[in-house]
């Protein structure tokens, strides 16, 4: 049976830090030739690898010339196999592993190029592959295991190592060589700190949401419920914004303002995930009763907040801050909120229907400014926390 990838350079620069690190229970994603297996095999600490490739003739070829009780190959599409639930009698299926192997295809695909080979070409850009696999791996690295992954410069190194950040995970350069046009890296990778800690809080699956000054949102499951996670920013300089936010969210909770707050420690909250639109998409994708609807809604919870003396900031511009659910505003991020005598939500509410005067007026929705203007001055002006005449901020035409 023929060879289905002649092992070159990388597989060799691999193949090196392989048998040094490899260890426990591995996992060669990509498994192609067998080399790492069978370098995998020569380190004593190794007990059992598992070999995937999403090609069957590379599987088949490593099950016929590879005969070693301690390996097992597969078909899948990187984790692919471990989804599927009549996988779950193998007893590997469940089970973390200790050491991720993984040479992908690092090679961008060439403009206007008909060729894309799946062992050589990552995508658009090169990265693209790497990206769905640190996206994945999580679930199946162990707390204490590591990743061995190699890439080419051609691959863009400064995109790797955020697409590591962002994951949550540290790397550690082992290897760097130059060949002919390219320099190829080999990365020992592994959780950080903060990742641990929330896997050991029953937390998995987690997936990079959005990025803040101050925070950074992930999605993941809980107790089988989808869940919403934020960390601080390592970036950000302020203090004690995790334990601030969940104060806010506890506050609210006799409320239908924000997500509810499940549990935090001091470096992580995890609340119920918002699964919804974002108001301007909610607009944009719905009609003038149902708009005008969710704006009454919204002026109904920014009093409330105003009765509280809770600023929530933002609402000036609220675009990723309120998030309609089921035709229902959920207000999220109360990073920046704070205590003051002039609460200022409603006004600057206001504001920002005045900011978006042009798709309303798509929708049929025509807006009073002057009245708009006034009611906000005389709120402003008076404190007088009433619920505004929302019919009255609209032209009748």
């Amino acid at each position: 049976m023929p060879q289905p990838y002649t092992p070159q350079e990388d597989s060799l620069m691999m193949s090196e830090q392989v048998k040094k690190y490899a260890k426990g229970l591995v996992l060669d994603v990509g498994t192609g030739s067998g080399i790492q297996v069978l370098s995998a095999l020569e380190n004593k600490l190794v007990k059992k690898i598992i070999g995937i490739d999403i090609d069957n003739e590379a599987v088949d070829y490593c099950k016929k010339k590879i005969k070693s009780k301690k390996a097992e190959f597969f078909q899948s599409d990187l984790f692919e196999i471990f989804k599927r639930k009549k996988s779950s009698s193998k007893e590997f299926f469940s089970c973390q592993f200790d050491t991720i192997i993984f040479n992908p295809p690092y090679l961008p695909n060439e403009k206007n190029s008909e060729i894309n080979d799946i062992s050589l070409h990552g995508g658009k850009k090169g990265y693209g592959t790497i990206e769905r696999f640190l996206s994945e791996v999580n679930d199946s690295l162990d707390k204490d295991g590591i990743i061995l992954l190699l890439f080419s410069s051609q691959t863009n190194k400064g995109m790797i190592d955020k697409l590591i950040e962002k994951n949550l995970l540290v790397s550690e350069l082992l290897d760097k060589k130059h060949f002919f046009f390219e320099d190829l890296f080999v990365y020992k990778i592994q959780k950080t700190e903060i990742l641990r800690e929330i896997e050991s809080q029953d937390v998995s699956r987690l997936i990079f949401l959005a990025k803040g000054h101050h925070g950074i949102v992930y999605h993941g499951v809980y107790r089988g419920k989808k869940i919403a996670i934020k960390i601080k920013n390592p970036k950000s300089h302020a203090i004690e914004i995790i334990r601030k936010e969940a104060g806010w969210l506890k506050r609210l909770d006799e409320y239908p303002i924000a997500p509810k707050l499940i549990f935090h420690t001091e470096n992580f909250l995890v609340m119920e995930f918002i699964d919804g639109k974002r108001i301007i998409d909610y607009i944009e994708s719905s009609n003038k009763k149902e708009i005008i609807s969710l704006l009454k809604k919204i002026f109904g919870q920014l009093l409330i907040l105003d009765k509280l003396g809770i600023k929530k900031e933002e609402m000036h511009h609220p675009i990723k801050h309120i998030i309609v659910r089921e035709k229902k505003p959920v207000m999220i991020d109360f990073e920046r909120a704070h205590f003051t005598e002039k609460p200022g939500n409603v006004t600057q509410f206001c504001s920002f229907l005045m900011r978006i005067s042009r798709i309303l007026e798509e929708k049929g929705i025509f807006i009073n400014k002057d009245k708009i203007i006034s009611f906000a001055q005389s709120y402003r002006k008076n404190r007088v926390i009433q619920t505004p005449s929302i019919s009255s901020f609209f032209l009748q035409r």
